[in-house]
């Protein structure tokens, strides 16, 4: 009738046992470092519209979420790129994509 199911994994255990979760761990992790590396340049009011994004080799996705924001934060790019290089971050494209827009 009741099949016995195997102990549930906390999500560090998990990760230790699957290589795909550690990389996606790892990305992530990466990911929220380099926009905490940035986000001081971010001025403050935009900042809640700022999201980091998806880490693909040496490209970087800032997702926001309006075209106001991806407008002044592609001003800013420059300036980004300078200050993840200047941390160690091996950057070369920093990309915006607008939330809920293909």
């Amino acid at each position: 009738m009741y099949r016995h199911l195997p102990p549930a994994l906390r999500l560090d255990q998990a990760i230790e046992h699957a290589p795909a979760l550690a990389r996606l761990a790892h990305l992530v992790d990466q990911s929220s470092a380099m926009y905490r590396c940035v986000e001081g340049l971010i001025p403050e009011g935009m900042r809640a519209q700022v999201k980091s994004g998806p880490v693909e080799g040496q490209d970087w996705c800032l997702m926001v979420s309006s075209n106001a924001a991806a407008a002044k934060l592609r001003q800013l790019l420059p300036s980004l790129r300078a200050r993840l290089r200047q941390d160690g971050w091996d950057v070369l494209t920093v990309r915006v994509k607008i939330l809920g827009q293909r």
